[in-house]
């Protein structure tokens, strides 16, 4: 026996030496042809738009969709965009931003804190909280838009940004994420531990639980940055202003221009505002994905 396989063999259990630790993963190359096909299928729609969005609007209507035509007219086209109905486009840029920032960033903090009580500490009324958490979860938020749009006018708080943030701050499968991930990877002897040494519940969360629930928190956050930046239905039953619009409810505006009976030539920068309006996104997946990490409590207790 070589070296090599001594050194391989001697850290499997005995009657396990002719197992290969380094054998290559098995392929299946019917696998691997699904999934290249849902990868294409995800990824021609975003190719389609970067493609489109560099064409003319003469160019647009007379070219084939997945490939280049005419003149590169990129720059031209962004700098239509921002430029239109005196920069209306980054007014709701920065209104999405605003949106995102407040109620998703406010709905991941609300639901970190509640899963995490909810999860670690024993309190009267657990179980019924629980059972209101998933009933919430199975009703779908169009059956609450009516209910919800009556509430903010009987505060007179219609046509405003805070119809729009307050109720994105509720996000039961966002508690119901964090309870279960602090649950799981949240050791309960780490912080007993730690309340032994003296150290209070505000510091044994801010050092210790919250490093070890930052993959559910930045997934919770992430499944809240897309449904608020991607919210249509919510602004379009609260909102009247055009000033305050969301990206989503001022590029539909944009359409019905677009299509409407004095149709307007702009179909070309509305797709170019679209590819605008998913940059955003694109850039929190590759900015918070390195939080994805499992395994972060390994060693943390030993059996």
């Amino acid at each position: 026996m070589s070296i090599a396989t001594r050194k391989r063999t001697r850290t499997l259990a005995p009657g396990y030496e002719h197992i290969r630790p380094d054998r290559p993963a098995p392929r299946s190359i019917g696998l691997t042809i699904v999934m290249v096909f849902f990868a294409l299928y995800a990824l021609l729609p975003l190719f389609w738009l970067f493609i489109n969005s560099t064409k003319t609007y003469d160019s647009l209507l007379n070219s084939f969709g997945l490939w280049f035509s005419g003149e590169f007219a990129l720059f031209d086209n962004l700098a239509e965009v921002v430029t239109r109905d005196d920069g209306i486009f980054v007014q709701w840029f920065a209104n999405s931003i605003l949106y995102v920032v407040l109620g998703a960033g406010g709905a991941t903090i609300i639901a970190t804190l509640a899963g995490y009580g909810m999860a670690k500490f024993t309190f009267p009324g657990k179980k019924a909280i629980f059972a209101v958490v998933l009933g919430a979860i199975a009703i779908p938020g169009t059956a609450l838009a009516v209910p919800t749009f009556l509430l903010f006018s009987s505060l007179s708080l219609t046509d405003t940004m805070l119809s729009v943030i307050i109720p994105s701050l509720a996000s039961p499968f966002g508690f119901y994420l964090m309870w279960i991930f602090a649950r799981e990877s949240v050791p309960t002897e780490i912080l007993e531990a730690a309340r032994v040494d003296g150290a209070s519940e505000l510091r044994t969360f801010t050092t210790i639980s919250l490093r070890l629930m930052a993959p559910g928190i930045v997934t919770v956050l992430l499944f809240q940055i897309v449904g608020v930046w991607n919210n249509y239905f919510l602004p379009l039953i609260m909102l009247r202003s055009e000033e305050i619009f969301p990206l989503p409810l001022g590029l539909q505006l944009w359409y019905l221009e677009a299509a409407g009976p004095q149709a307007l030539p702009i179909y070309h920068i509305i797709i170019t505002a679209s590819v605008l309006s998913i940059l955003p996104i694109i850039i929190a997946f590759l900015a918070l994905q390195r939080f994805w990490q499992n395994g972060l409590s390994v060693g943390g207790v030993k059996a």
